[in-house]
């Protein structure tokens, strides 16, 4: 017996040591944790229970040339309340005129939202959804109501903000402005992101239940820095009138996509560019910038700079004659045919590129520099139709400007590319081109961002670059400008031509696809003109470019591509005042001429008594009785018929005189 008990006892002794052991190690550990790990688990369960949210910084807004808004960033907010926060005896107060204010803006009856509150408080539902999407003016008026106004710890008002992006234009110019978003970053916005990007804030928030993260507090830990703004150099209305010029012509000729772009000569400043596409279900948008990135044959819109390059090598003048025949002609293996039945004959230089004869451009190129092929590539060079225009938009395309002994060279190659094809150019660079020609040689680089700001306060300027001061001779220049200005009235372009403001420029008619089997069944053409406006003085360039209208409309450059950019420059004259000088000299008419000198004789004269204004025009009898200290009562329009007072009375200064007019 007491062999077990004793044997009971050192058990318990055993269990006693090793519980004491165990307890000591527990608390050896919670030591441990309290003094040295202690931070670390602090940390540990403060990141499962907190966190910083990202208040992201709003974009700097995108501006017109007169600081009408492309694109701004504006807030919305996502309201929720912490119903169970509330005291007992506030939320009994208030709780109906919440529903009542809540029911009034949201919709639904305030007994339904009534309902949705306290259901929300007595499951102690500290997150309740309210409303989103939230502009400023509701955010606040929302914030006022009962309860919500005693803030967030005491009315349980939670309120989180986030940013969406606004075009007030639409989807007008939306390549162009750009976006910076999961569909890219094209257009201006893309380009210059590092400016318009702010710097973001953060908000701490605390875990609650199901997974729901609750802001602690009313204000952010850090606030956001919203970005700086771009002042572009796009105008409202010339964007208004390139983009529905563009778009009714697109709709008539049915054509797959087209653009526009208008150019200020001096600066090279981007008025107005437009793209549209046509969608699968024919409604056009902007679905890319073909302008800036589409590289195509320019066709007979690179007449010109063939043009301008035998001009300024000298080894032709715009009166050396070329033998067009009867409209074909084949040269290594290929005919060369031109647009009109018959042929244009024997004409000038000038005239060919007037009536845009292939044939012309072709033998006048090849009979001048067949031999050294690469001289004329050379001059081409020279003038940067190779090159980049260095755009800061992206996805500008890549000019193709073949030359001896590359890929695409041939014998055809030379006289095709007089003619704009063996080549490629993009509708900018050819735009860049001709403004040259406006601009008197001097080649501008495309401009499409004048200046960034920050509220009110200026950051950087963006100047005008010269790409070329001069891409030829001063003469060259002047015989190009005198013959693109008779395109326009005597030329392939005459039905464009208006006396009431003067035009020059280039259309343009290249086949397209060409090279599919089934070509000649289904004609596919891209239709240009290229020019700018007024004809001297020039202020703005412009250049359509409308591809595969419906052939049975019409395909020709001048039918298809020149009323869009006529109606462009017309309305750019009436609205902004683009007016042609007219001679300074006054017309001579005798009966205004005569009462100016019955006034001025009168006005001159000393008056002691009343005088006779009869026959006077109503104005001037006005201005001299008023001017004697006489008070004037009219009766009817026109001249003066009748006078109350007599002439010769006795002059008294403040007398009324009536007069009768007709």
């Amino acid at each position: 017996m007491a062999v077990t008990k004793k044997g009971i006892l050192n058990k318990l002794y055993i269990v006693f040591i090793i519980i004491t052991l165990f307890l000591i190690a527990i608390v050896v550990r919670l030591t441990d944790i309290q003094f040295t790990d202690g931070e670390k688990y602090i940390e540990l369960s403060q990141q499962l229970t907190l966190r910083n949210d990202t208040i992201f910084a709003n974009k700097g807004s995108v501006f017109s040339d007169d600081g009408s808004l492309l694109a701004t960033s504006m807030s919305r907010y996502e309201i929720r309340m912490d119903a169970f926060t509330v005291e007992e005896e506030v939320f009994e107060k208030n709780i109906r005129a919440l529903s009542e204010k809540l029911a009034k803006k949201f919709g639904k009856s305030a007994s339904n939202w009534e309902v949705k509150i306290r259901k929300a408080r007595n499951t102690k539902n500290r997150y309740l959804f309210i409303a989103k999407g939230l502009g400023y003016n509701d955010y606040m008026l929302v914030k006022s109501f009962p309860i919500f106004n005693l803030g967030m710890y005491k009315g349980g008002f939670i309120a989180e903000q986030t940013t969406v992006r606004a075009h007030p234009l639409g989807r007008v110019a939306e390549r162009t402005i750009g976006y910076d978003d999961y569909r890219g970053a094209p257009g201006i916005e893309g380009a210059y992101r590092s400016y318009l990007v702010g710097k973001n804030g953060y908000r701490l928030k605390q875990k609650i239940a199901k997974g729901q993260w609750k802001p602690i507090n009313d204000n952010n830990e850090v606030e956001p820095v919203n970005g700086n703004d771009i002042v572009t150099t796009i105008n409202v209305n010339i964007q208004d009138i390139a983009h529905h010029s563009l778009l009714r012509q697109l709709e008539f000729y049915e054509a797959d996509h087209g653009c526009v772009v208008v150019m200020e000569t001096k600066t090279g400043e981007i008025k107005a560019i437009s793209n549209l596409g046509r969608s699968s279900n024919g409604k056009y948008y902007e679905r890319l910038n073909y302008a800036v990135g589409e590289s195509h044959e320019p066709g007979s819109a690179f007449k010109v700079m063939a043009f301008v390059a035998a001009l300024e090598s000298g080894v032709i003048d715009t009166s050396t004659v070329v033998d067009t025949g009867d409209g074909r002609y084949k040269m290594y293996g290929r005919f060369i045919n031109d647009s009109h039945r018959g042929g244009f004959g024997k004409i000038s230089a000038a005239r060919a590129i007037e009536v845009s004869s292939n044939i012309g451009l072709a033998r006048l190129i090849e009979e001048n520099f067949g031999t050294d092929p690469q001289k004329f590539i050379d001059i081409i060079k020279g003038m940067n139709l190779h090159k980049p225009l260095g755009l800061p938009i992206k996805g500008e395309g890549i000019p193709e400007i073949p030359a001896p002994g590359e890929k695409k060279w041939s014998k055809n190659a030379l006289p095709s590319m007089s003619y704009g094809y063996n080549l490629q150019l993009t509708p900018m660079q050819t735009l860049t081109f001709y403004n040259a020609i406006a601009n008197n040689g001097e080649m501008v680089k495309p401009m499409f961002v004048k200046e960034i700001r920050t509220w009110d306060k200026h950051v950087e300027s963006f100047n005008k670059t010269v790409i070329n001061p001069a891409i030829c001779s001063p003469e060259t220049i002047k015989k190009v400008q005198e013959v693109l200005k008779n395109v326009v009235k005597r030329g392939t372009g005459q039905k464009m031509y208006s006396e009431d403001f003067s035009m020059a420029g280039k259309t343009g008619t290249a086949r397209t696809e060409y090279w599919k089997s089934d070509w000649a069944e289904n004609k596919l053409y891209i239709s240009s003109f290229t020019g700018y406006f007024p004809a001297e003085n020039p202020l703005y360039s412009c250049i359509v470019v409308i591809h595969k209208p419906k052939v049975q409309t019409g395909f020709y450059g001048a039918d298809v591509a020149g009323p869009v950019f006529k109606d462009i420059a017309q309305k750019i004259y009436t609205s902004n005042h683009i007016i042609n000088k007219v001679e300074d000299k006054t017309p001579n008419f005798k009966g205004v001429q005569n009462n100016f000198d019955t006034y001025y004789a009168n006005s001159n004269k000393e008056f002691n008594s009343i005088p006779n204004v009869k026959g006077m025009a109503a104005m001037d009898a006005i201005s001299l009785l008023e001017n004697l200290g006489l008070k004037v009562q009219l009766e009817g329009k026109g001249k003066v018929i009748e006078q109350s007072l007599a002439e010769g009375e006795k002059l008294e200064k403040g007398k009324t005189i009536k007069i009768k007019l007709a």
